[in-house]
């Protein structure tokens, strides 16, 4: 099981075996790289623990454990926890600064404690059979334990197909779930699992909040988090877009140190943010690495992204950011990146679309609204049209159903088995409920922050960097910066114009105004022309009519979704999501296939 996930840590391997628990450890070492070898044993307390990530505030911990009597063998952030828990038990975790999924066996009381980060930066799986309980940073660790029983998860298909991740525990592996952000879990070894959710993100809104004010705390949040993220014993590097954030945490970090910056473009294209990245490190006297990918690099590593992903993530940037990773582990251990601002801060275009739809329901009552919706369905395609049929929906169907790949009746169309159809809006509905009292744009960034931002932006971060042994660090999605986040005005975070308008703000001071003010682009790519090169053309046809394909979906309806695509109705997320489920299949359950994926991964 540990050997599956090598990648995670190449640097060590350690095991602690007794009658109840056998625990398993890979180690990337990253501060006090002599010692720290884990599964890290107490044997005065009982306790043995294993764990992932860093705690940026473990020295003012250790200074408060120390106050306390305890004594510490070595310089690392794992001991602070295996003492923290002794001293505190659960209510460690309200301590915590960091990224972190950790287990601790504690042999006195027979029972396995789990713990996730805030955020859900670095994951936590565990399997339960009702028989059988394990855990694993990843899934694929589950394969080779004799008591898993690998089975797909099929009632969860349309889900997948409506959101592109699972946004709940459930994995699409039967008895594999998460543990989710902000919870932990203990598991006793007579058999009861209890679950607590000991932090969850809330909005606290402080109205006397301005522009400037907050643009002036922003930047000195930044600053300090950043300068917590660079600590470590090895050289810290930073990727670098054409974009705001990451332009920011690198500009903060080139403060405290030198550091080498890393920027994907593409080859023969016109789509590329090198130029705009490599003339910003310039600007800040700081070394750019650019690292350049073509359509041949695409499609040759979709096969091992999906392995390494666990669960298929048709979300292309996932693939750029293995690339990438791949080739900044050639030059640092640790990379910092600009993950979570458009979550905390408002940094997504859609969430201008709050303006318009809160002035068309002040001044439309619902039966028109209803009528006008209905009026607009039975047209064929006008401007305006789209805004008509979603301006009758509630926030939590309009705003979810604008990221589907397949809305209801388009998976009715595809899906072989219709019948497994749900109302993908009812899944995620909880989310909008939780904070339905306030303003459209909250309730957005709300959602994005609970579901977008754990399963689908930090799912990639941490797989692809891990997947090269890289140890990627997020300074924007913090704890303090969420709760800070939190406190912010909605004028604080988006005008009629501008998103993330405090952000912008801060930045402006920093860096070149055309980097602060730049619209966000998101990490594009050219992958709707390329699927049209003549290979690639080959390539998804016969994915999409191969033996996976036609165990779950209509392939009439997808080669023609295809054609479709091919004659210039670009639909290239579609595409990708079928095809990247299928690629995720064929490696997953090679077994139950004629197509030969599982052999084009790359380990």
């Amino acid at each position: 099981m540990a050997d599956r996930i090598k990648h995670r840590g190449p640097d060590d391997e350690g095991y602690f075996v007794d009658q109840n628990v056998s625990m398993g450890f890979r180690r990337l070492s990253i501060i006090d790289l002599a010692h720290g070898a884990q599964p890290m044993n107490v044997p005065s307390e009982q306790k043995v623990l294993t764990f992932n990530g860093e705690i940026y505030n473990f020295k003012e911990i250790r200074a408060e454990l120390e106050g306390m009597g305890y004594n510490f063998a070595t310089n690392v952030d794992s001991e602070v926890l295996i003492h923290g828990y002794d001293a505190w038990g659960p209510k460690l975790l309200d301590k915590l600064r960091g990224m972190f999924a950790f287990a601790i066996y504690d042999a006195k009381k027979e029972e396995v404690f789990l713990a996730r980060d805030h955020y859900g930066i670095k994951p936590l799986y565990y399997y339960d059979d009702g028989q059988n309980f394990m855990w694993a940073s990843e899934i694929k660790a589950f394969l080779e334990n004799p008591h898993f029983k690998k089975e797909f998860n099929e009632e969860l298909l349309p889900i997948y197909l409506s959101f592109e991740y699972i946004p709940s525990k459930d994995t699409l592996f039967k008895h594999v779930y998460k543990v989710m952000p902000g919870q932990y879990l203990i598991h006793k070894i007579s058999g009861e699992t209890t679950k607590q959710q000991y932090f969850k993100f809330t909005y606290d809104i402080n109205s006397e909040k301005t522009v400037p004010t907050s643009a002036k705390e922003i930047k000195e949040l930044v600053d300090e988090s950043v300068k917590a993220h660079m600590i470590a014993d090895v050289e810290v590097g930073s990727f670098l877009s054409s974009g705001v954030d990451s332009s920011f945490v690198l500009n903060e970090a080139s403060k405290l140190k030198d550091i080498q910056s890393f920027s994907l473009g593409f080859k023969n294209s016109n789509i590329s943010e090198l130029d705009w990245s490599s003339a910003f490190a310039k600007e800040i006297k700081q070394k750019n690495t650019p690292v350049y990918m073509d359509k041949d690099d695409f499609f040759k590593a979709v096969p091992s992204v999906m392995y390494y992903m666990d669960e298929p993530l048709p979300n292309p940037s996932a693939v750029q950011l293995y690339y990438l990773s791949k080739e900044t582990s050639k030059h640092v251990k640790v990379a910092l990146s600009g993950e979570g601002a458009d979550e905390f801060f408002g940094g997504y275009n859609t969430y201008l679309e709050a303006i318009p739809y809160g002035r068309y329901e002040r001044l439309v009552p619902l039966t028109i609204r209803k009528s006008l919706a209905k009026w607009a369905e039975k047209r064929k395609p006008f401007h305006g049209r789209r805004f008509l049929v979603r301006g009758a929906q509630p926030l939590n169907e309009r705003y979810y159903r604008l990221n589907f790949a397949f809305n209801e009746s388009e998976r009715n169309k595809i899906m072989k088995h219709p019948e497994r159809n749900m109302d993908a809006g009812q899944y995620t509905k909880h989310i909008f409920d939780q904070v339905k009292d306030l303003d459209q744009i909250s309730q957005m960034q709300y959602f994005d922050i609970n579901a977008w931002l754990p399963f689908d932006i930090l799912q990639k971060a941490d797989r692809m960097s891990m997947a090269n042994s890289l140890e990627l660090r997020t300074p924007l999605v913090d704890y303090k910066v969420g709760q800070y986040a939190a406190s912010l005005p909605v004028n604080c975070r988006i005008n009629k114009n501008e998103t993330k308008t405090a952000l912008r703000t801060a930045a402006v001071g920093e860096l070149p105004p055309k980097v602060a003010k730049r619209e966000k682009l998101g990490f594009p790519s050219p992958l709707a022309l390329w699927m049209k090169d003549e290979q690639y053309q080959k390539e998804i046809r016969t994915a999409f009519n191969s033996d996976i394909a036609k165990k779950f979906f209509n392939t009439d309806a997808l080669n023609e979704m295809f054609d479709s695509h091919l004659n210039g109705h670009s639909i290239m997320e579609k595409i990708y999501m079928i095809y990247a489920f299928i690629m995720w299949y064929g490696v997953f359950f090679a077994e139950d296939t004629q197509m030969d994926i599982a052999s084009r991964v790359k380990i």
